[in-house]
């Protein structure tokens, strides 16, 4: 199993930009699709953004495509996400996870989680 620490969350205006980051601990990283989640007060959780264990693929929720990018580097271990035009609506606290596949990011289980980094945009 991976352990996930995300970091690179605060308090942003409108149209600013946030690169989140998520330091995974353990030998397995390069064999996991990794992914980021948010979850807004009184919202279930959500599927914001995964990239394939190589790094080939990608996947977005609609309501951040073309505005948000999620990276891995193997050699540091790390998963990002930035995150550009920010928008309120996309305040939230902000989930790093680890999956076997893309697939199984979206429908689950979900292997392992991060305790959360919160994003606010203010208005």
């Amino acid at each position: 199993q991976v352990q996930l620490v995300e970091s690179g969350g605060g308090l942003v205006q409108a149209g600013g930009s946030l690169r989140l980051s998520c330091a995974a601990s353990g030998r397995t990283f390069s064999t996991y699709a990794m992914g980021w989640f948010r979850q807004a007060p009184g919202m279930e959780r959500e599927f914001v953004a995964a990239i394939s264990w190589g790094g080939g693929n990608t996947d977005y929720t609609d309501s951040v495509k073309g505005r948000f990018t999620i990276s891995r580097d193997h050699a540091k271990s790390t998963v990002y996400l930035q995150t550009n035009s920010l928008k309120p609506e996309d305040t939230a606290v902000y989930y790093c996870a680890a999956a076997r596949d893309i697939a199984t990011m979206k429908t689950g289980p979900v292997g392992s989680w991060g305790r959360g980094t919160q994003v606010t945009v203010s208005s």
